[in-house]
This record gives structure tokens, C-alpha cells and sequence, in this order.
């Protein structure tokens, strides 16, 4: 009779030397505005409400269900409308750094959003800790959490490689954008935005644009000398928005465009 077992198990080397120091539910106003540097790494959850998180001078839009991963020694505090407030769980350890590697975390790659399923978790967890758990628990919430992210990351890939299917077929439709992707797909559109940007590092307003007039520019190496008509076949509704945005990416507006093209041959 064969064994129903499974059996996976984990590499030696990377089970343990992940240390939590403290799992926290933040709701004061003036701790958050703290910035004093934080000697440990820290993965904070937004559970209520949005906020901004001020890092290196720069201001990020963060709401509930957005992970942010802060790094050692980071200055950095949070602002928030009323009831604004996250959870955080401070570590260190050696697999920090493993673990930051494996999920592509880094200085660019450090805020993941869609995340609210997992606020309930979070909050039931630290509400059963106790003085004797509390290191469990934490860990087991940490890793838990990676976890969430590694299959995230796969879906992002999956996500973003659908975008761009839908785009190369319908870019032609005036009305594509990430909103009407999100919808055809079933997904939060800030969500897909955000995923789309941090695979490809343009948001999908400039992809789409740069897709839109390198074909546009296409059509008239091919002949088409209609500027209304290469608009409108590039998914344009307005030639003269069309001319705008040509002349923006190319340098040169599209009568200029097709000109130099009838020199050249």
C-alpha cells in the first residue's frame, strides 16, 4: 500500500538565524512621526485607512493592504488622515538577507500591494501572543508573509504578461487603460498599475503611449501619410493629441516625421 505521506523538507542552512524583536499594532500619531533610525529591518502593514510613508525625502502613498519592507538603520516615518494605522514586525538576523534576495526585495522593490486578506490574520495573531508565544508567533507571521509574497511575485509575472497580451490586441481601442484591463481581468487596478510599474519600470500610461507611436510610426514607414488616420488607427481620438505626444517621443511632430521620410527615399 503506498504512503499517503508528503514530504518536503526544509535546506539546513537557511532554518533558522531569522530573529523578531517586536510585533506592534501602531495606531499613536506622534510615534509614527518618529524618525529616528531603526537599528533592524522591519515589515509593516497597512491595516486602516491610507497614509503616506516618508523615506530619503521622498513621499509614498500607501493604504490598507499595502507590505512595506524597511532596512536597517533607514530614517523614515509615516503620516496618516484620521485612524490611519499599521502593524509592524521588527527582525534581524542572517536570513534576512537570504530571504530579501529570494523574493527580489531591495531599496526599489520594497512596497507590495493587495495584501488586505491578510490583516485579519495579523490582528488575531497579536491579539492570542503572549510573553511565552510571542517569538513564535511573530516568526510564524513573518514567514508566513514572505511566503504571501513569493506566490505574489509569481502572479505579478502571470499579471503583467497579460497586460501586455491585451495591449498588443486592443491598443487600437481608444478606451484601454489599466482600468478597463483590471476589470476584463478581475483585479484592482491600483494593484495591476503597481505590479505593472515595479516589472517594467514605466507606468502603464507610458507604455501604452510608446506601444501607441511606435506603430503609428510604422504605418507611415509603410506609406500611410493620413495623420488622422494613423491617429486614429493607433487608438487616438484626437489627431491633435496625437501630434502632441508623437512630437513628445520622437522629437518631431508628424508632418516633420513624414517629410523626412519622403527625403530618405
Amino acid at each position: 500500500m503506498k504512503s499517503k505521506n508528503i514530504c518536503k523538507f526544509v535546506p539546513a542552512d537557511i532554518a533558522s538565524q531569522l530573529m523578531p524583536t517586536q510585533f506592534i499594532l501602531e495606531t499613536d500619531s506622534e510615534a509614527m512621526r518618529n524618525a529616528t533610525p531603526k537599528p533592524v529591518y522591519r515589515m509593516a502593514l497597512i491595516t486602516n485607512h491610507s497614509g503616506k510613508l516618508i523615506l530619503n525625502n521622498r513621499s509614498y502613498r500607501c493604504s490598507a493592504g499595502d507590505i512595506i519592507m524597511l532596512f536597517e538603520n533607514e530614517t523614515y516615518f509615516f503620516e496618516g488622515e484620521a485612524g490611519f494605522q499599521y502593524m509592524y514586525i521588527d527582525f534581524k538576523g542572517l536570513r534576512s538577507n537570504e530571504l530579501f534576495r529570494r523574493f527580489g526585495i531591495n531599496e526599489s522593490n520594497r512596497m507590495f500591494s493587495g495584501f488586505e486578506g491578510l490583516i485579519p490574520l495579523w490582528m488575531e495573531s497579536l491579539s492570542r501572543a503572549s510573553k511565552e508565544n510571542i517569538d513564535l508567533v511573530s516568526e510564524s507571521i513573518l514567514l508566513y508573509t514572505f511566503s504571501k509574497l513569493n506566490s505574489e511575485y509569481t502572479k505579478s509575472d502571470d499579471c503583467t504578461n497579460k497586460i501586455i497580451e491585451i495591449t498588443e490586441q486592443d491598443f487600437s481601442d481608444p478606451q484601454l487603460s489599466i482600468s478597463s484591463i483590471a476589470e476584463q481581468l478581475g483585479y484592482n487596478a491600483k494593484y495591476l498599475s503597481h505590479i505593472f510599474k515595479r516589472k517594467n519600470g514605466i507606468g502603464y500610461t507610458e507604455y501604452l503611449q510608446n506601444f501607441r507611436i511606435k506603430y503609428a510610426i510604422s504605418l507611415f514607414e509603410n506609406g500611410l501619410d493620413s495623420i488622422k488616420n494613423v491617429a486614429l488607427l493607433s487608438g487616438f481620438t484626437d489627431p491633435l493629441y496625437f501630434s502632441t505626444v508623437f512630437k513628445n517621443k520622437t522629437g518631431s511632430p508628424p508632418k516633420t516625421y513624414i517629410k523626412n521620410l519622403f527625403k530618405k527615399q
